[in-house]
Protein backbone atom coordinates (compact mmCIF):
# COMPACT_ATOMS: atom_id res chain seq x y z
CA UNK A 1 0.00 0.00 0.00
CA UNK A 2 1.62 3.55 -0.52
CA UNK A 3 1.72 5.85 1.18
CA UNK A 4 -0.09 9.51 1.04
CA UNK A 5 2.22 12.06 1.67
CA UNK A 6 0.64 15.68 2.77
CA UNK A 7 1.33 19.01 1.12
CA UNK A 8 1.14 21.95 3.18
CA UNK A 9 1.47 25.79 2.12
CA UNK A 10 2.44 27.95 5.15
CA UNK A 11 2.31 31.99 4.68
CA UNK A 12 3.53 34.91 7.29
CA UNK A 13 2.22 37.68 6.34
CA UNK A 14 4.23 40.55 7.73
CA UNK A 15 3.25 44.21 9.40
CA UNK A 16 4.24 45.98 5.98
CA UNK A 17 2.44 43.56 4.24
CA UNK A 18 4.95 41.39 2.95
CA UNK A 19 3.94 37.60 2.30
CA UNK A 20 5.97 35.05 2.68
CA UNK A 21 5.43 31.48 1.33
CA UNK A 22 6.97 28.05 1.95
CA UNK A 23 5.76 24.42 0.78
CA UNK A 24 5.62 21.83 2.94
CA UNK A 25 5.56 17.97 1.46
CA UNK A 26 6.19 18.99 -2.12
CA UNK A 27 9.20 17.30 -4.58
CA UNK A 28 10.49 18.84 -7.37
CA UNK A 29 8.18 21.95 -8.96
CA UNK A 30 5.05 20.79 -7.74
CA UNK A 31 5.67 23.42 -5.37
CA UNK A 32 5.24 26.02 -8.36
CA UNK A 33 2.18 23.96 -9.20
CA UNK A 34 0.61 24.69 -6.09
CA UNK A 35 1.60 28.21 -5.68
CA UNK A 36 0.93 29.51 -9.25
CA UNK A 37 -2.52 30.80 -8.82
CA UNK A 38 -2.00 31.84 -5.80
CA UNK A 39 0.93 33.91 -6.38
CA UNK A 40 -0.82 35.46 -9.46
CA UNK A 41 -3.47 36.83 -7.02
CA UNK A 42 -1.31 38.31 -4.56
CA UNK A 43 0.94 40.01 -6.89
CA UNK A 44 4.86 40.05 -8.23
CA UNK A 45 6.88 37.76 -7.03
CA UNK A 46 10.20 39.32 -5.12
CA UNK A 47 12.55 36.20 -4.78
CA UNK A 48 11.71 32.69 -5.06
CA UNK A 49 14.33 30.09 -2.84
CA UNK A 50 14.29 26.87 -3.87
CA UNK A 51 14.64 24.07 -0.86
CA UNK A 52 16.82 20.94 -1.26
CA UNK A 53 13.50 18.85 -2.14
CA UNK A 54 12.87 20.46 -5.30
CA UNK A 55 15.80 18.93 -6.49
CA UNK A 56 15.09 15.78 -5.53
CA UNK A 57 13.03 13.15 -8.08
CA UNK A 58 9.78 12.19 -6.67
CA UNK A 59 9.61 8.45 -5.39
CA UNK A 60 7.37 6.22 -7.58
CA UNK A 61 6.42 2.61 -6.22
CA UNK A 62 5.40 0.03 -8.82
CA UNK A 63 3.97 -3.32 -8.45
CA UNK A 64 3.68 -5.88 -11.14
CA UNK A 65 2.75 -9.27 -10.95
CA UNK A 66 4.02 -11.83 -13.33
CA UNK A 67 2.09 -14.88 -13.76
CA UNK A 68 3.62 -17.90 -16.17
CA UNK A 69 0.83 -19.18 -18.28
Amino acid sequence: MAQQISETIKFVIKQDGTVTEEVIGAVGNDCENLTKNIEKKLGEVQRVEHKASYYQNEIVNVEQSITSG
